[in-house]
C-alpha cells in the first residue's frame, strides 16, 4: 500500500492512524450537517412558511438520495477506486453546502440538499472500507469505534452549533451559517484525501457497470418513499398512493431478477449468505430508524409542546451523541477481545428502555430525567453500532469492502429515512384522526385549537416510541443468535 503523492509518513509505523485522520474529517462533516439539519427543521418550516410534510424534504431528499445511491457507490469504488472517490466526495459536498447556505426558496434547498447528498455518499460509501482495508483485525473495533466516536461527537456538536448560529444570526445570515461552516471542513478534506489517503490498487480483473440494476434499485425506492411521504395528503386509498406502490413492487422485483443474473452485480446477493452480514445489516437499519425517529420528533416536542428555543432544545438533545462518543471506541476495544455479541445486544436494549421512557413524557417533564433518557439511548447506540459495523465488514473479502461498506451505509441511510418519514406519517395520521373525531378535519386549519392540535400530537408521540421500544427489542434479539456462524459463513462464500 503506498501513499498520496507527497504523504512522507507512508513507511511510519503508525501509517494507518494517518488515514483514519483523514476519513474522521468526512465523518466529522457528514455528521455535524445531518445533526445541523435536523435542528433547523422547525426553524426552516417558520422561514419558508411551508407545511411540515415538505418541511421534512429537507432531510429527506439528503437521505433518500444517499440511500438510493449508496450501494452504487459502494460498487464504482471496488472498480474505480476508494480514494478516488472519497476525494470527489469532498469537493462535491462542500460545493453543495455552500449551495445550501444561499437557498432563497425552498425548491432550490431542496435541489442542494440532493447535490450534497452525492457528495455524502461517496464519502459514507468508502468510509468503512478505507478504515477496514488498513488496520488488521485486532484493532479494527477499535478503529471503527473511533470513527463512531467523532461522529457522536459531531453529532452533539450540531445541534448545539446549530441553535447558537441561529440564535446568533451572525452577519445577518440567519440559518444560513449552519451550511456555511462545512466549506472550510470540506477544503481542508479535500486537502487531506489527496496528501495521506492510499493509491488505488488497479483491480485484477475489470468488471462491467451494472446500469440497469442500479436504475431499477434507485426508481424503485424513491416510489416507496413517495407514497409514504404522500399517502399523508392523499390517502392510502388515493391512485396516486396505489400507483407509487404498484411501481416499486415491479421495479424490486425488477431489480432483484436482475441482479441473480448478471455475473458483475451491482449488489453482490451472495454477501448475505453470510449470516453475521445479514443480522448486521437488519439490525444496522432498525437501530438508525429508531436514533434518526428519536432526533427528528424531539425537536417539534421540545420547541412545539414545550415552547423551548431551538438553542436550549439542541442543547437538551447532546447528552445522546455525547455519550455515544464517549462509548463507541470502549465498545469497540472490547469487541476485538470478546467478540460483538455482548455489546451489539446489551446496546439495542438499552435503546429499548430509553424509548419505552419516552412514551411517558408529558407536557411538564421533569428536565433532569428527560436528559437521563437521552444519554440512555446514546449509551445503547455507542455500544451497538461499532461493534455492529465491526462484524459487518469483518466477514467479508476485501475485494468487496466497498460494495459492503455501501450496503451498509444503505441500510444505514434507509433507516434514517424511514425513521423519520414513518414517524411522520404515524405522528400526522394520529392527530388527523383526533382532530377530525373532535370535529375539525382539516388537520391545517387556521381554527383548530392550539390545545387540540398539542393533545393530538402527543398521542402520536406515544405511538411513535411505542415503535421504536419494539424495533430496539427485537434488534436485540437478533443480535444474540450472531455468535459463531462468520468464519463458516465466509469459507461457504469464498468457495463459491
Amino acid at each position: 500500500m503506498t501513499a498520496g503523492p507527497h504523504f512522507f509518513f507512508s513507511s511510519h509505523a503508525n501509517w494507518r492512524w494517518f488515514i483514519l485522520a483523514t476519513v474522521l474529517i468526512g465523518a466529522t462533516m457528514s455528521a455535524l450537517d445531518v445533526s445541523i439539519a435536523n435542528i433547523a427543521l422547525p426553524t426552516l418550516k417558520k422561514y419558508y412558511g411551508i407545511p411540515l410534510s415538505l418541511d421534512e424534504w429537507i432531510a429527506m431528499a439528503y437521505m433518500l438520495t444517499l440511500t438510493i445511491f449508496l450501494p452504487l457507490f459502494g460498487r464504482l469504488a471496488d472498480m474505480f477506486g476508494r480514494t478516488r472517490m472519497y476525494s470527489l466526495g469532498f469537493i462535491i459536498f462542500t460545493i453543495g453546502s455552500a449551495l445550501c447556505g444561499v437557498a432563497p426558496r425552498i425548491e432550490f434547498m431542496i435541489s442542494a440538499r440532493v447535490l450534497q447528498a452525492i457528495g455524502a455518499g461517496l464519502l459514507q460509501a468508502n468510509s468503512v472500507a478505507i478504515v477496514t482495508q488498513s488496520f488488521p483485525k485486532n484493532e479494527l473495533g477499535k478503529a471503527i469505534g473511533i470513527q463512531g466516536a467523532v461522529q457522536a461527537i459531531s453529532m452533539a456538536i450540531g445541534p448545539f452549533l446549530g441553535g447558537l448560529l441561529i440564535n446568533l444570526n451572525l452577519f445577518g445570515t440567519q440559518w444560513r451559517s449552519i451550511f456555511y461552516i462545512n466549506i472550510p471542513i470540506g477544503i481542508l478534506g479535500t486537502f487531506a484525501a489527496f496528501y495521506i489517503l492510499p493509491k488505488d490498487k488497479k483491480p485484477k480483473v475489470r468488471e462491467k457497470m451494472d446500469y440497469l440494476g442500479s436504475i431499477t434499485f434507485a426508481s424503485a425506492l424513491l416510489f416507496l418513499v413517495l407514497a409514504l411521504n404522500e399517502s399523508r395528503k392523499l390517502g392510502w386509498q388515493s391512485e396516486t398512493i396505489v400507483a407509487y406502490l404498484a411501481a416499486f413492487v415491479i421495479l424490486f422485483f425488477a431489480f432483484a431478477y436482475t441482479e441473480c443474473k448478471l455475473h458483475c452485480p451491482m449488489m453482490d446477493f451472495k454477501l448475505y449468505k453470510i449470516y453475521d452480514f445479514s443480522a448486521g445489516i437488519i439490525t444496522g437499519f432498525f437501530s438508525y430508524y429508531v436514533l434518526f425517529g428519536v432526533l427528528f420528533i424531539m425537536p417539534f416536542y421540545l420547541e412545539n409542546i414545550l415552547k423551548f428555543s431551538a438553542f436550549t432544545a439542541g442543547a437538551l438533545l447532546t447528552p445522546m451523541p455525547i455519550t455515544m462518543s464517549l462509548i463507541a471506541p470502549i465498545a469497540g476495544s472490547f469487541s476485538d477481545r470478546y467478540g460483538p455479541q455482548i455489546m451489539t445486544s446489551l446496546g439495542m436494549f438499552i435503546c429499548a428502555i430509553a424509548a419505552s421512557c419516552f412514551t411517558f413524557c408529558s407536557r411538564s417533564p421533569h428536565i433532569g430525567i428527560l436528559i437521563a433518557e437521552f444519554a440512555a439511548m446514546g449509551l445503547g447506540m455507542g455500544l451497538f453500532t461499532p461493534p455492529n459495523n465491526s462484524s459487518v465488514m469483518g466477514c467479508v473479502p476485501e475485494e468487496r469492502l466497498g460494495s459492503a461498506g455501501g450496503i451498509l451505509n444503505m441500510m444505514r441511510a434507509s433507516g434514517n429515512v424511514f425513521g423519520i418519514d414513518l414517524s411522520g406519517l404515524i405522528i400526522t395520521s394520529i392527530t388527523a384522526a383526533y382532530l377530525s373525531a373532535k370535529g375539525f378535519p382539516h388537520i391545517n386549519a387556521s381554527n383548530v385549537p392550539y390545545q387540540l392540535r398539542q393533545s393530538g400530537f402527543m398521542r402520536g408521540f406515544i405511538v411513535v416510541n411505542i415503535t421504536f421500544t419494539a424495533l430496539s427489542l427485537l434488534s436485540a434479539a437478533i443480535t444474540m443468535t450472531k455468535k459463531g456462524r462468520t468464519k463458516m459463513a465466509k469459507e461457504h462464500f469464498l468457495s463459491e
